[in-house]
């Protein structure tokens, strides 16, 4: 059996899409895209794909995994290619690799994440930030299926600084309206702190409010350098390990083929 990691994206209106739709589309996806899968045993079998840490309904990401497993090999290039077609724009298979190692799940060990926050002024989201960063522990509540919880925002944050967006135009336009650009590397814990608990927690230190909702977006999630706050591809041992089988791989078929002894 083979099995392939993919990453997967929501962008634009599809980050409202819940993870139950997802399911859904994907699974239609793999019958458009005529993916061999493999199914589970017992009276109700279902294609063998699995999904890790999910983004939260709302929440945009570039950094969304799942993996399948397939009865018959193959190239997971193709596969992607096949897969996003098959998917809504938005829905975007952007990455597939062979799964050699194990454990995939235990490498997602933090995100990087971007909170926009329009009509907040750097300085004041930079104040706010300055003031959570100094808190000890930073207590918010969320509402979960086991009715409200109770937890630390604080413990969880590797790292949050603020910058400025771009400016849109040139100096002879009208002032830009006001906007801070929240930079944020949580680690997955239990319970996990989302960007919104962070939200939380920015205004539980210094009565930070902004006037709308935040545009959030995952941009990375995978193992995380403790010293550095760097979250890296979670991938890259699945890429080392087919690298280096490449060499073996072909060595063997050399050392089979008829006439290659002197």
């Amino acid at each position: 059996m083979q099995r392939i990691r993919l990453r997967y994206t929501k962008r634009g209106r599809l980050r409202f899409t819940s993870h139950r739709d997802f399911q859904r589309a994907f699974e239609r996806a793999l019958r458009r895209a005529e993916v061999p899968m493999a199914y589970s045993a017992g009276f109700t079998p279902h294609p063998k794909v699995s999904y890790a840490n999910a983004a939260p309904t709302g929440t945009a990401s570039e950094a969304e995994y799942a993996e399948i497993a397939l009865t018959t090999p193959r190239d997971p290039a193709q596969l992607r290619a096949r897969l996003d077609e098959s998917l809504p724009a938005g829905l975007d298979i952007v990455e597939a690799v062979e799964a050699h190692t194990a454990d995939f799940a235990e490498r997602l060990q933090a995100s990087r994440w971007e909170l926009r926050l329009d009509g907040v002024a750097a300085e004041e989201a930079e104040r706010a930030v300055a003031a959570f960063l100094a808190a000890d522990r930073v207590p918010v509540e969320r509402m979960t299926k086991r009715g409200v919880r109770a937890f630390d925002a604080r413990a969880a944050v590797v790292s949050l600084g603020v910058s400025r967006p771009e400016p849109a135009g040139g100096s002879d336009g009208p002032a830009p309206r006001p906007c801070a650009i929240l930079r944020l590397v949580v680690r997955h814990g239990t319970p996990a702190v989302r960007p919104d608990d962070v939200l939380s927690g920015l205004r539980v230190a210094a009565d930070l409010a902004p006037p709308v909702p935040a545009a959030v977006t995952r941009l990375a999630q995978g193992p995380l350098d403790e010293e550095t706050g760097t979250v890296h591809d979670p991938f890259a041992p699945d890429r080392d390990a087919a690298s280096a089988a490449s060499p073996m791989a072909a060595g063997r078929q050399a050392a089979a083929a008829p006439g290659t002894a002197g």
